[in-house]
């Protein structure tokens, strides 16, 4: 979830929102007179550990702004776990900021977080996928995308569809994470959720949000449900049954498992303990306050 690194309330207010990761932005919520503060801010709540167990990035300006070299160096002496870098097209792009982390001193644990929002992104999607072992998310930029293409907004995002596709397959390619782009309309949650959905279903790792009434609709549509979770559960008990009698085929109510079956499962029940430790987390900071 985005959170507009110059508002101090929205910082500590973000303490009992419960978004997987927490993106404290210094570029669009910014306005340009309150960036330096804004940086500040960030970083003393990254310093602070503030925010459990969740991802904590910071959102820095884009590589061609007069603050990007400074965010970059703050950002590498608080180590968040990543930075989201806004604007990127090409993995001479990715270089540059793996470049500048390094010689800034960043952790080895901060990682890259590239927003890829553009036509020329799209196309360069795979190569920016893997320009760097700090690379570890791609986060769609739709509104941006959208204005490039001169596309509409509209239900189904079919203007933005071949972007999307593209994008889900480098991510895929390359082994690492991918977030879809933010919903406009804080009002609309039949839109949202529609939307969440259809992200869902298309394959992404979660979506980036902008409201906190947006949280807890789109926790809800890419957490696994209680029967997809029963199933894998099912499909790894069968599965390791068989091996450990010496078959190397299985099958779940009438249906053959294979290894990408079973991979897919674990993955399912991975997702699901890393939400409930989540949850766990957040009811004891509930609790402690």
């Amino acid at each position: 979830m985005y959170m507009p690194a110059a508002n101090e309330r929205a910082l500590e207010k973000a303490r009992g929102i419960p978004a997987d990761a927490l993106i404290l932005d210094l570029e669009d919520a910014v306005a340009p007179d309150a960036k330096d503060a804004a940086r500040e801010r960030a970083c003393a709540k990254v310093a602070e550990q503030a925010y459990g167990g969740r991802e904590v990035t910071i959102r820095v300006n884009a590589l061609d702004t007069r603050w990007h070299a400074d965010d970059l160096r703050a950002a590498a002496a608080a180590g968040p776990d990543a930075v989201v870098v806004p604007k990127i097209s090409c993995a001479q792009d990715v270089h540059a900021v793996e470049k500048s982390l390094q010689a800034a001193g960043a952790p080895d644990r901060t990682m890259i977080w590239a927003m890829v929002e553009t036509p020329v992104a799209m196309l360069h999607a795979e190569e920016i996928a893997r320009a760097s072992q700090r690379l570890a998310v791609l986060v769609m930029g739709t509104n941006d995308l959208a204005n490039e293409l001169h596309a509409e907004h509209v239900p189904g995002r079919a203007p933005l569809l071949p972007g999307l596709g593209l994008c889900l397959l480098a991510a895929r390619a390359a082994g690492v994470a991918i977030l879809d782009g933010v919903f406009n309309d804080i009002r609309d949650l039949d839109g949202f959720e529609a939307e969440c959905l259809q992200g869902r279903q298309l394959g992404f790792d979660g979506k980036t949000l902008i409201h906190p009434g947006q949280v807890e609709p789109c926790n809800r549509a890419f957490a696994p449900t209680d029967v997809a979770l029963e199933e894998a559960r099912n499909i790894v008990a069968v599965w390791e049954e068989a091996l450990a009698s010496g078959r190397g085929v299985a099958t779940v109510n009438g249906r053959m498992i294979e290894n990408l079956h079973v991979d897919n499962a674990r993955r399912i029940i991975a997702v699901s303990r890393a939400i409930e430790e989540l949850d766990r987390e957040a009811a004891a900071r509930a609790a402690a306050h």
